[in-house]
């Protein structure tokens, strides 16, 4: 059985690189972590959190899933918001999507990822979220191509997940007690590298309803 000796090369030559740099940094680095940012983003194995945004470890608290979803019903999710939020106390929640997203193309065409059997196919339960999205906003597909669609649907995507990370009593809750916090809706270009801002940017219950 392989045991994936390279990984572990690899990892001895990252930190002996770090350290090379900055000797102190894992011993501090394991004292707190103190990040100003959480991610939300898509699991997508082109979409690393710290790189694309060129943050060091320790500086941004990370929650990815298929197609950078928030669901009132996830519990992963929702601990994950409450201890950035209460315990971390992050600045901003960022909700990051990208073009290209395998589980919104899925989405939008209706595709089945599970085996057709009778079995339950949990990934598609999870994409009818993205399948909803669509259903609110079908208007704005007449006339566009698939790429279009495609990346539309990204975009709209990313928008109605930051009306949902706004909507958690745990975001409300911190508003309430005056607390600064900010949550932004991004995408992520892979064909050239680039963050693009969706203006979809809210800090209190008052931003949500304009």
């Amino acid at each position: 059985m392989a045991n994936l000796k390279t990984l572990f090369e690899d990892n001895k030559k990252w930190a002996d690189d770090i350290k090379s740099k900055d000797p102190n940094f894992f011993k501090n680095l394991s004292k707190q972590q103190a990040p100003e940012y959480l991610w939300i983003g898509c699991s997508d194995s082109r979409v690393p959190a710290n790189q694309i945004i060129n943050l060091a470890p320790g500086e941004v608290f990370v929650h990815r899933n298929i197609a950078n979803v928030v669901v009132h019903t996830d519990l992963n999710c929702l601990s994950v918001i409450q201890f950035a939020v209460e315990v971390l106390k992050v600045k901003h929640i960022i909700v990051c999507g990208h073009y290209g997203c395998g589980g919104v193309q899925a989405a939008l065409h209706n595709s089945e990822h599970g085996h057709k059997t009778r079995e339950v196919c949990l990934i598609d339960n999870w994409l009818a979220h993205i399948e909803d999205v669509k259903r609110f906003h079908h208007e704005k597909f007449d006339g566009l191509n698939q790429e279009q669609q495609q990346r539309l649907l990204c975009e709209l995507n990313v928008v109605e997940q930051v009306k949902n990370v706004c909507n958690t009593s745990i975001v409300n809750k911190a508003w309430n007690n005056g607390s600064k916090l900010s949550v932004h809706g991004w995408i992520y270009d892979i064909s050239n590298g680039l963050l693009i801002d969706l203006k979809k940017n809210v800090s209190s219950n008052n931003d949500l309803l304009s």
